[in-house]
Protein backbone atom coordinates (compact mmCIF):
# COMPACT_ATOMS: atom_id res chain seq x y z
CA UNK A 1 0.00 0.00 0.00
CA UNK A 2 1.23 3.65 -1.06
CA UNK A 3 0.83 6.39 1.63
CA UNK A 4 -0.10 9.62 0.12
CA UNK A 5 1.48 12.55 1.52
CA UNK A 6 -1.68 14.49 1.51
CA UNK A 7 -3.98 11.52 3.20
CA UNK A 8 -1.96 9.77 5.48
CA UNK A 9 -2.88 6.01 6.30
CA UNK A 10 -2.85 4.48 10.02
CA UNK A 11 1.09 3.75 11.43
CA UNK A 12 2.54 1.35 9.44
CA UNK A 13 5.66 -0.71 9.22
CA UNK A 14 6.79 1.44 6.11
CA UNK A 15 6.60 4.74 7.96
CA UNK A 16 8.61 3.63 11.39
CA UNK A 17 11.18 2.20 8.38
CA UNK A 18 11.54 5.48 6.70
CA UNK A 19 11.76 7.06 10.63
CA UNK A 20 14.44 4.88 11.30
CA UNK A 21 15.95 5.21 7.87
CA UNK A 22 16.19 8.64 8.22
CA UNK A 23 17.71 8.51 12.13
CA UNK A 24 20.68 6.41 10.55
CA UNK A 25 21.38 9.05 7.77
CA UNK A 26 21.30 12.35 10.68
CA UNK A 27 23.64 9.81 12.45
CA UNK A 28 26.14 10.01 9.91
CA UNK A 29 25.57 13.05 8.12
CA UNK A 30 25.98 15.04 11.45
CA UNK A 31 26.93 13.24 14.30
CA UNK A 32 30.12 11.91 12.13
CA UNK A 33 30.59 13.88 9.13
CA UNK A 34 29.42 17.28 10.17
CA UNK A 35 30.51 17.21 13.93
CA UNK A 36 33.61 14.26 13.41
CA UNK A 37 36.13 17.06 12.87
CA UNK A 38 35.57 18.20 16.36
CA UNK A 39 35.01 15.16 17.79
CA UNK A 40 38.55 13.33 16.52
CA UNK A 41 40.22 16.99 16.88
CA UNK A 42 42.89 15.83 20.02
CA UNK A 43 43.84 12.65 17.76
CA UNK A 44 43.83 14.23 14.32
CA UNK A 45 46.23 17.05 15.84
CA UNK A 46 48.28 13.81 17.01
CA UNK A 47 48.14 11.94 14.31
CA UNK A 48 48.61 14.73 11.53
CA UNK A 49 50.64 17.59 12.99
CA UNK A 50 50.41 19.24 10.06
CA UNK A 51 46.81 19.91 10.59
CA UNK A 52 46.71 21.20 14.00
CA UNK A 53 46.85 25.24 12.59
CA UNK A 54 43.74 24.56 10.92
CA UNK A 55 41.52 22.55 13.06
CA UNK A 56 39.87 25.66 14.19
CA UNK A 57 39.15 26.70 11.00
CA UNK A 58 38.08 23.58 9.46
CA UNK A 59 35.10 23.51 12.55
CA UNK A 60 34.44 26.63 10.98
CA UNK A 61 34.23 25.54 7.70
CA UNK A 62 31.79 22.66 8.66
CA UNK A 63 29.96 24.81 9.84
CA UNK A 64 29.70 27.44 7.20
CA UNK A 65 29.35 24.36 4.23
CA UNK A 66 26.33 22.87 6.27
CA UNK A 67 24.72 26.66 6.32
CA UNK A 68 25.18 26.90 2.28
CA UNK A 69 24.08 23.14 1.66
CA UNK A 70 20.88 24.70 4.05
CA UNK A 71 19.93 27.43 2.26
CA UNK A 72 20.01 25.52 -1.17
CA UNK A 73 17.81 22.80 0.43
CA UNK A 74 15.45 25.56 1.56
CA UNK A 75 15.29 25.64 -2.42
CA UNK A 76 14.59 22.11 -3.56
CA UNK A 77 14.32 19.49 -0.30
CA UNK A 78 9.98 20.18 -0.22
CA UNK A 79 9.49 19.87 -4.00
CA UNK A 80 12.15 16.89 -4.21
CA UNK A 81 13.50 15.67 -1.22
CA UNK A 82 14.81 11.93 -2.91
CA UNK A 83 17.32 14.16 -4.54
CA UNK A 84 18.49 16.16 -1.63
CA UNK A 85 18.84 12.91 0.28
CA UNK A 86 20.73 11.45 -2.65
CA UNK A 87 23.30 14.71 -2.69
CA UNK A 88 23.53 14.73 0.71
CA UNK A 89 24.75 10.89 1.22
CA UNK A 90 27.06 11.38 -1.81
CA UNK A 91 28.92 14.80 -0.13
CA UNK A 92 29.01 13.30 3.16
CA UNK A 93 30.64 9.96 1.93
CA UNK A 94 33.16 11.87 -0.44
CA UNK A 95 33.92 14.16 2.45
CA UNK A 96 34.76 11.21 4.34
CA UNK A 97 36.64 9.54 2.26
CA UNK A 98 38.89 12.68 1.65
CA UNK A 99 39.40 13.08 5.23
CA UNK A 100 40.81 9.63 5.61
CA UNK A 101 43.24 9.56 3.22
CA UNK A 102 44.93 13.46 3.48
CA UNK A 103 47.50 14.99 5.23
CA UNK A 104 47.84 18.58 3.36
CA UNK A 105 45.92 20.92 5.52
CA UNK A 106 44.49 22.86 2.06
CA UNK A 107 42.88 19.41 1.11
CA UNK A 108 41.96 19.02 4.38
CA UNK A 109 39.48 22.37 4.20
CA UNK A 110 38.54 21.67 1.13
CA UNK A 111 36.94 18.25 2.22
CA UNK A 112 35.53 18.99 5.63
CA UNK A 113 33.53 21.52 3.65
CA UNK A 114 32.33 18.48 1.43
CA UNK A 115 31.48 16.28 4.15
CA UNK A 116 29.86 19.13 5.95
CA UNK A 117 27.29 19.92 3.43
CA UNK A 118 26.00 16.19 3.83
CA UNK A 119 23.72 17.33 7.00
CA UNK A 120 22.66 20.40 5.74
CA UNK A 121 21.02 19.04 2.75
CA UNK A 122 19.49 16.03 4.84
CA UNK A 123 17.63 17.57 7.43
CA UNK A 124 15.06 19.90 5.48
CA UNK A 125 14.55 17.07 3.21
CA UNK A 126 13.73 13.84 5.76
CA UNK A 127 11.53 16.65 7.11
CA UNK A 128 9.41 16.88 4.27
CA UNK A 129 9.66 12.94 3.23
CA UNK A 130 8.83 11.92 6.81
CA UNK A 131 5.91 14.50 7.02
CA UNK A 132 4.64 12.95 3.66
CA UNK A 133 4.93 9.24 4.76
CA UNK A 134 3.89 9.53 8.77
CA UNK A 135 0.45 9.67 9.82
CA UNK A 136 -0.41 13.48 11.16
CA UNK A 137 -0.68 12.73 15.24
CA UNK A 138 2.47 10.39 15.15
CA UNK A 139 4.49 13.27 12.75
CA UNK A 140 6.02 15.18 15.50
CA UNK A 141 7.25 12.06 18.00
CA UNK A 142 8.76 11.00 14.30
CA UNK A 143 10.62 13.88 13.74
CA UNK A 144 12.11 14.33 17.26
CA UNK A 145 13.37 10.59 16.77
CA UNK A 146 14.70 11.50 13.39
CA UNK A 147 16.55 14.50 14.53
CA UNK A 148 18.00 12.80 17.69
CA UNK A 149 20.21 11.08 15.23
CA UNK A 150 22.56 13.47 15.52
CA UNK A 151 22.94 11.84 19.36
CA UNK A 152 23.43 7.98 17.36
CA UNK A 153 25.62 9.76 15.49
CA UNK A 154 27.64 11.22 18.58
CA UNK A 155 27.66 7.52 19.79
CA UNK A 156 29.05 5.55 17.14
CA UNK A 157 31.76 8.54 16.77
CA UNK A 158 32.97 7.98 20.50
CA UNK A 159 32.97 4.43 20.25
CA UNK A 160 35.37 4.44 16.76
CA UNK A 161 37.39 6.87 18.76
CA UNK A 162 37.91 3.83 21.06
CA UNK A 163 38.34 1.16 19.11
CA UNK A 164 39.95 1.97 15.50
CA UNK A 165 43.63 2.05 15.30
CA UNK A 166 43.42 5.33 13.21
CA UNK A 167 41.47 8.17 12.59
CA UNK A 168 41.59 7.06 9.08
CA UNK A 169 39.88 3.81 9.51
CA UNK A 170 37.50 5.57 11.75
CA UNK A 171 37.00 8.36 8.74
CA UNK A 172 36.48 5.10 6.01
CA UNK A 173 34.12 4.24 8.35
CA UNK A 174 32.01 6.82 8.61
CA UNK A 175 31.77 6.85 4.99
CA UNK A 176 30.42 3.42 4.38
CA UNK A 177 27.98 4.42 6.81
CA UNK A 178 26.83 7.44 5.15
CA UNK A 179 26.03 5.61 1.89
CA UNK A 180 24.67 3.03 3.40
CA UNK A 181 22.08 5.05 5.27
CA UNK A 182 21.17 7.53 1.86
CA UNK A 183 20.65 4.41 0.36
CA UNK A 184 18.21 2.99 2.46
CA UNK A 185 16.24 6.37 2.46
CA UNK A 186 16.01 6.29 -0.98
CA UNK A 187 14.93 2.69 -0.87
CA UNK A 188 12.29 2.87 1.68
CA UNK A 189 10.97 6.86 0.53
CA UNK A 190 10.37 5.62 -3.09
CA UNK A 191 7.31 7.67 -3.51
CA UNK A 192 7.41 10.36 -1.43
CA UNK A 193 8.54 12.87 -3.96
CA UNK A 194 5.34 15.13 -5.30
CA UNK A 195 6.89 17.54 -7.84
CA UNK A 196 5.03 21.15 -7.43
CA UNK A 197 4.85 20.37 -3.46
CA UNK A 198 4.53 23.09 -2.25
CA UNK A 199 2.58 25.39 -4.75
CA UNK A 200 4.24 28.38 -4.26
CA UNK A 201 8.29 28.06 -4.87
CA UNK A 202 9.07 31.42 -3.86
CA UNK A 203 7.40 31.56 -0.40
CA UNK A 204 6.00 35.08 -1.07
CA UNK A 205 2.71 33.71 0.59
CA UNK A 206 4.33 32.54 3.84
CA UNK A 207 5.08 35.32 6.61
CA UNK A 208 8.91 35.61 7.51
CA UNK A 209 8.43 37.30 10.41
CA UNK A 210 7.42 34.25 12.01
CA UNK A 211 10.76 33.15 12.06
CA UNK A 212 13.13 36.48 12.71
CA UNK A 213 12.68 35.57 16.78
CA UNK A 214 13.18 31.62 16.72
CA UNK A 215 16.19 32.19 13.58
CA UNK A 216 17.72 34.91 15.86
CA UNK A 217 17.45 33.32 19.14
CA UNK A 218 19.29 30.00 17.11
CA UNK A 219 21.70 32.04 15.62
CA UNK A 220 23.30 33.18 19.01
CA UNK A 221 22.98 29.59 20.51
CA UNK A 222 24.35 28.55 17.50
CA UNK A 223 27.45 30.49 18.83
CA UNK A 224 27.27 29.60 22.43
CA UNK A 225 27.19 26.18 21.32
CA UNK A 226 30.34 26.38 19.11
CA UNK A 227 32.64 25.91 21.92
CA UNK A 228 31.63 22.30 22.80
CA UNK A 229 30.86 21.34 19.36
CA UNK A 230 34.29 22.23 18.27
CA UNK A 231 36.64 22.15 21.36
CA UNK A 232 34.88 20.42 24.15
CA UNK A 233 37.33 17.37 23.91
CA UNK A 234 40.64 19.77 23.70
CA UNK A 235 38.93 21.94 26.70
CA UNK A 236 38.94 18.93 28.30
CA UNK A 237 41.99 16.65 27.89
CA UNK A 238 44.52 19.86 27.47
CA UNK A 239 42.87 22.60 30.22
CA UNK A 240 40.92 19.78 32.03
CA UNK A 241 41.43 16.40 33.70
CA UNK A 242 40.72 14.32 31.11
CA UNK A 243 43.26 12.60 29.26
CA UNK A 244 43.09 11.73 25.83
CA UNK A 245 42.88 8.06 25.82
CA UNK A 246 39.29 8.85 27.41
CA UNK A 247 37.55 11.39 24.71
CA UNK A 248 35.87 8.42 23.13
CA UNK A 249 33.79 8.17 26.61
CA UNK A 250 33.01 12.02 26.47
CA UNK A 251 31.22 11.91 22.54
CA UNK A 252 29.75 8.68 24.18
CA UNK A 253 28.44 10.54 27.23
CA UNK A 254 26.95 13.60 24.69
CA UNK A 255 25.39 11.21 22.52
CA UNK A 256 23.61 9.20 25.35
CA UNK A 257 22.31 12.48 27.05
CA UNK A 258 20.88 13.60 23.53
CA UNK A 259 18.98 10.32 23.65
CA UNK A 260 16.51 12.11 25.21
CA UNK A 261 15.56 14.18 21.98
CA UNK A 262 12.52 11.75 21.07
CA UNK A 263 10.91 13.41 24.53
CA UNK A 264 10.93 17.23 22.33
CA UNK A 265 7.47 16.68 21.12
CA UNK A 266 5.75 15.83 24.59
CA UNK A 267 7.76 18.88 26.01
CA UNK A 268 6.41 21.34 23.25
CA UNK A 269 3.01 19.81 23.70
CA UNK A 270 3.58 20.51 27.41
CA UNK A 271 5.22 23.89 27.50
CA UNK A 272 4.93 25.03 24.44
CA UNK A 273 7.70 26.30 22.07
CA UNK A 274 9.05 29.01 24.03
CA UNK A 275 8.73 27.21 27.28
CA UNK A 276 10.39 24.26 25.37
CA UNK A 277 13.21 26.54 24.24
CA UNK A 278 13.71 27.82 27.26
CA UNK A 279 14.52 24.50 29.10
CA UNK A 280 16.21 23.01 26.14
CA UNK A 281 19.21 26.08 26.12
CA UNK A 282 19.46 25.79 29.86
CA UNK A 283 20.95 22.44 29.51
CA UNK A 284 23.27 23.87 27.06
CA UNK A 285 24.22 26.68 29.26
CA UNK A 286 24.22 24.44 32.20
CA UNK A 287 27.00 22.16 30.19
CA UNK A 288 29.10 24.96 29.54
CA UNK A 289 29.26 25.84 32.95
CA UNK A 290 29.81 21.89 34.18
CA UNK A 291 32.79 21.96 31.66
CA UNK A 292 34.46 25.56 33.10
CA UNK A 293 33.89 23.54 36.52
CA UNK A 294 35.17 20.60 35.17
CA UNK A 295 38.33 22.74 34.25
CA UNK A 296 38.36 24.91 37.04
CA UNK A 297 38.41 22.08 39.90
CA UNK A 298 40.54 19.66 38.20
CA UNK A 299 37.62 17.10 38.31
CA UNK A 300 36.97 14.82 35.37
CA UNK A 301 33.33 14.25 36.18
CA UNK A 302 31.89 17.56 35.64
CA UNK A 303 33.27 16.91 32.25
CA UNK A 304 31.42 13.99 31.52
CA UNK A 305 27.78 15.96 33.30
CA UNK A 306 28.61 18.73 30.49
CA UNK A 307 28.41 16.53 28.11
CA UNK A 308 25.87 15.05 28.86
CA UNK A 309 23.61 17.56 29.76
CA UNK A 310 24.76 19.39 26.38
CA UNK A 311 23.41 15.99 24.20
CA UNK A 312 20.29 16.33 25.81
CA UNK A 313 19.70 20.25 25.64
CA UNK A 314 20.84 20.27 22.41
CA UNK A 315 18.70 17.59 20.70
CA UNK A 316 16.03 18.66 22.11
CA UNK A 317 16.58 22.46 20.97
CA UNK A 318 16.94 21.16 17.53
CA UNK A 319 13.96 19.67 17.74
CA UNK A 320 12.58 22.16 18.79
CA UNK A 321 13.27 24.66 15.93
CA UNK A 322 11.80 22.03 13.53
CA UNK A 323 8.52 21.85 14.98
CA UNK A 324 8.83 25.30 15.70
CA UNK A 325 9.07 25.94 11.30
CA UNK A 326 6.36 23.62 11.61
CA UNK A 327 3.81 25.42 13.09
CA UNK A 328 4.43 28.75 11.36
CA UNK A 329 4.70 27.01 7.85
CA UNK A 330 3.10 23.87 7.78
CA UNK A 331 2.84 23.64 4.02
CA UNK A 332 6.71 24.77 3.70
CA UNK A 333 7.77 22.87 7.01
CA UNK A 334 11.33 21.51 4.76
CA UNK A 335 12.19 25.23 3.96
CA UNK A 336 11.25 26.68 7.53
CA UNK A 337 13.60 24.53 8.89
CA UNK A 338 16.04 25.35 6.44
CA UNK A 339 15.64 28.95 7.58
CA UNK A 340 16.52 28.43 11.54
CA UNK A 341 19.26 25.59 11.25
CA UNK A 342 20.99 28.28 8.60
CA UNK A 343 20.68 30.47 11.52
CA UNK A 344 21.91 27.94 13.86
CA UNK A 345 25.14 27.34 11.92
CA UNK A 346 25.89 30.55 11.19
CA UNK A 347 25.93 31.26 14.68
CA UNK A 348 28.10 27.98 15.18
CA UNK A 349 30.35 29.01 12.39
CA UNK A 350 31.05 32.48 14.28
CA UNK A 351 31.46 30.95 17.48
CA UNK A 352 34.07 28.37 16.09
CA UNK A 353 35.76 31.37 15.14
CA UNK A 354 35.46 33.44 18.03
CA UNK A 355 36.20 30.75 20.20
CA UNK A 356 39.30 29.90 18.55
CA UNK A 357 40.71 33.27 19.61
CA UNK A 358 38.85 33.88 22.86
CA UNK A 359 40.19 30.41 24.40
CA UNK A 360 43.71 31.72 23.79
CA UNK A 361 43.26 35.08 24.98
CA UNK A 362 41.13 34.51 28.28
CA UNK A 363 41.43 30.83 28.70
CA UNK A 364 39.32 27.90 29.00
CA UNK A 365 37.18 28.86 32.15
CA UNK A 366 36.17 32.08 30.70
CA UNK A 367 35.48 30.98 27.46
CA UNK A 368 33.49 28.90 28.99
CA UNK A 369 31.52 31.07 30.43
CA UNK A 370 30.90 32.90 27.82
CA UNK A 371 29.29 30.46 26.05
CA UNK A 372 27.13 30.39 29.29
CA UNK A 373 26.04 34.13 28.54
CA UNK A 374 25.14 33.74 24.44
CA UNK A 375 22.83 30.53 25.62
CA UNK A 376 21.13 32.77 28.42
CA UNK A 377 20.74 35.61 25.74
CA UNK A 378 19.38 32.92 23.01
CA UNK A 379 16.78 32.35 25.76
CA UNK A 380 15.92 35.77 26.75
CA UNK A 381 15.41 36.59 23.03
CA UNK A 382 12.30 34.24 22.67
CA UNK A 383 11.38 34.55 26.60
CA UNK A 384 10.74 38.09 25.65
CA UNK A 385 8.38 37.71 22.66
Amino acid sequence: MVLSATAPSPLTARSVAVALAGTLLIAATYGLARFGVGLFAPRLVDERPALAPVIGGAAAAQFVSYAVAAAVAARVSDRRPRAAVLVAGTTAALGCVGVATTTSPTWFLVLVLVGGAGAGLASPALVRLVDAITPARSAATAQALVNTGTAVGVVVAGVLALTVSSTSAAWWSMAAINALAAAGVLLLAREADKPGEPADAGGSSYDWTLLVTPAVAAAVVGAGSALVWSYGPLVATGSGPVTDGQVGFLWIALGLGGLAGPLTGRLVARLGLTGAWGWSVGAVALASLSLAAAVGLGLAWPAYVAMACFGAGYMCLSGALILWARDVWPEASGRGTSVLFVALAVGQAVGALGFDAWLGFVGAVAACLTAVLLCGAGAWLVRRR
